[in-house]
C-alpha cells in the first residue's frame, strides 16, 4: 500500500500540533503521516440482549462487525480476561488466528512477523489472511503490518502503575532480579535504585511495564548507558502535561513503509527501542510525542479500572453484540483487587496512599499512559452517553452473573486445588495463587460447549486453537501384508 497524498498528509498534521515537537517533526518526512486529529464519529448502536437463557442463534447484527482484530497483550492489565472473548469469538466464528509457535512472540523482545507460525511472506499471497493477533508480545507496528491489515482494529488495556506494581511484583518476583532482591514491594519502592539495574535480566518487569510493552522508546536520560546503571531522579509524574486522546479511531491506511520504526538498543539482552528524532527533544514534549504516536495507531485502549465500562464501549466499536463481551476474568490472583477504580485512593490508609504515589512517581511513563487514556477513555463515554452507558454495564453484569451460576460450581473463581480437570486448570506462576473454574455438572451439549469456553484459561485455549489451525498429521502405519506381498 503506497503512501498517503501529500494533500490529506498536511490535512491530517494540521489536525494536531505537538508544541514543542513540532518544529522538529516538521524536518521528518514520515513523521508526516503519523498524526491523525481527533475523529469525531457516531458510534453505532449496542444491542443488548435479555438475561442470559440458551438461545438458538446469535442475533442478527444491524452493522458489519469488526473481525479483523490487533490486540496488544499487556501485562498484569486484566488483559487475560479480554484474550478470553477473543478466544472465544474467533473459536465460534471460524476466524484465523495468527499464533506464536508456543504461547509468545519471543517477548520481551520487539515482535517480528516470523514468529508468527504458519507466516510465509514467501507465498505470494496464497496463504489464507489472519484475522486476529493477540498473544503477547512487544508491539513493533511495521512487523505487525506484514502479518494483519492496515485496517485492522487496533486496540490494548492499560492498568494504574500502582495496581499494575502490586500484582507484577506477586507474579514476577522470582523472574525479575530487582524484585527478587527486594523483601518487599513497600522496600522497593522506598529505595527502588537499591535493587533495579537498567538492563539486568527481567528488570523490565520492574519499571515502566506498560511503556516497555507497548514498544515505545525510552526517554535519553532513562536509557541503559554502559559505566551508568542507576538512572536518573524521577520525573515528577503529577506534573507532566500529558495531552487528552481522541475519542475516535486512528487512520485506517497504515502504510508500513512511513511509519515510525525505532532502531533497537542493547538492554536486557533483547531491543529496546530509541529515535534520533527523540535525541533533542525535553522529556515532557518525548512523552507527548510518544502518546500521540499511539493515538495514531490504537482505534481504543481500555482501561482495567473501567473493565465493564471498557468492554461496552469496545462491543459498540466493533458492531458486536454484548454477549460477545461477557465473560468470566482469568489469571486473577487470590486476594488481587479486580475492578478497583483509579480514582479510589481517598479509601486507603495513608500508608498505602504514601505507597500509591511512590508507585505512580517510580512508574513515571507508565502513569503519564494511564492519565492519557483515561482521559480517552471518558471522552468515549461522553460521546457514549452516561446514561446510556450505565445501563449497558448493569446489562453486562447482569448477564455475566447469571452465566457464572448457571456455567460454574460455586458461580465464582475457585483456588486451584478445586480443579481437578487439567483443561480448566489455569498455569500457576508467581507467590500467589491463580484462579480457574470448575463447570457444573448436567449441562447440556450446548451448554456444555459455551461454558467450556468461558472457562477455558488461556493457554489450553491457545492449545486448542492450535489444533484447530494446524491439525497434526496423522500417519497411518503400513498393513503387514501389503509389506510382503508381489
Amino acid at each position: 500500500m503506497g503512501p498517503l497524498s501529500p494533500t490529506r498528509t498536511m490535512r491530517l498534521w494540521g489536525s494536531r500540533s505537538l508544541g514543542v515537537a513540532l518544529g522538529v517533526f516538521m524536518t521528518i518526512g514520515f513523521a508526516l503521516q503519523l498524526w491523525g486529529g481527533p475523529f469525531q464519529r457516531r458510534l453505532p448502536r449496542l444491542q443488548l440482549r435479555q438475561p442470559w437463557v440458551p438461545s438458538p442463534g446469535p442475533a442478527v447484527p444491524s452493522c458489519p462487525p469488526r473481525q479483523r482484530l490487533v490486540f496488544l497483550k499487556t501485562h498484569k492489565s486484566g488483559s487475560s480476561s479480554v484474550l478470553s472473548l477473543l478466544h472465544r469469538y474467533g473459536d465460534r466464528h471460524g476466524l484465523r488466528f495468527a499464533l506464536p509457535a508456543r504461547y509468545q512472540f519471543g517477548y520481551p523482545k520487539l515482535f517480528q512477523a516470523s514468529r508468527v507460525k504458519g507466516y510465509h511472506p514467501e507465498g505470494g499471497g496464497t496463504q489464507p489472511p489472519f484475522d486476529i493477533l493477540c498473544h503477547h508480545m512487544r508491539f513493533n507496528l511495521k512487523e505487525v503490518l506484514q502479518v494483519m491489515p492496515s485496517d485492522s482494529f487496533f486496540f490494548s488495556i492499560v492498568r494504574d502503575p500502582a495496581a499494575l506494581a502490586r500484582s507484577a511484583f506477586s507474579y514476577y518476583k522470582s523472574t525479575s532480579s530487582a524484585f527478587r532482591k527486594a523483601p518487599s514491594l513497600a522496600a522497593f519502592l522506598a529505595n527502588p535504585r537499591a535493587f533495579y539495574r537498567p538492563g539486568a535480566r527481567g528488570d523490565h518487569y520492574a519499571r515502566n511495564l506498560l511503556w516497555f510493552d507497548f514498544g515505545l522508546p525510552f526517554p535519553p536520560e532513562m536509557r541503559t548507558k554502559r559505566g551508568n546503571p542507576h538512572p536518573p531522579r524521577d520525573l515528577n509524574p503529577p506534573q507532566l502535561r500529558v495531552l487528552p486522546s481522541g475519542a475516535g479511531p486512528r487512520i485506517h491506511t497504515l502504510d508500513p513503509n512511513v511509519l515510525f520504526h525505532p532502531a533497537p538498543t542493547a538492554a536486557d539482552g533483547h531491543s529496546q527501542t530509541s529515535s534520533p528524532i527523540t535525541l533533542d527533544l525535553r522529556s515532557s514534549s518525548f512523552i507527548q510525542w510518544s502518546l500521540a504516536w499511539l493515538d495514531s495507531v490504537f482505534d481504543l485502549v481500555l482501561v482495567a479500572e473501567y473493565f465493564d465500562e471498557s468492554l461496552v464501549l469496545l462491543a459498540d466499536a466493533l458492531c458486536w453484540g454484548l454477549d460477545d463481551v461477557v465473560g468470566f476474568m482469568h489469571n486473577a490472583q487470590a486476594g488481587s483487587e479486580q475492578g478497583t477504580s483509579a480514582g479510589s485512593d481517598g479509601g486507603l490508609t495513608a500508608e498505602k496512599r504514601h505507597l500509591t504515589a511512590r508507585a505512580r512517581a517510580w512508574n513515571n511513563l507508565d502513569w503519564a499512559l494511564y492519565v492519557h487514556f483515561n482521559h480517552s477513555l471518558w471522552a468515549r463515554i461522553k460521546q457514549y452517553g452516561q446514561s446510556r452507558l450505565e445501563s449497558a454495564v448493569a446489562e453486562l453484569r447482569a448477564r455475566r452473573e447469571a452465566l457464572a451460576k448457571h456455567c460454574l460450581v460455586g458461580g465464582e473463581a475457585l483456588d486451584p486445588k478445586y480443579i481437578t480437570d487439567q483443561r480448566f486448570r489455569p498455569f500457576q506462576f508467581g507467590s500467589g495463587k491463580v484462579l480457574g473454574y470448575v463447570l457444573q455438572t448436567g449441562l447440556s451439549l450446548h451448554d456444555q460447549k459455551e461454558c467450556e469456553r468461558l472457562a477455558t484459561p488461556e493457554l489450553q485455549y491457545k492449545d486448542k486453537l492450535d489444533a484447530k489451525q494446524f491439525p497434526p498429521t496423522v500417519t497411518l502405519p503400513l498393513k503387514t501384508s501389503r509389506l510382503f506381498s508381489p
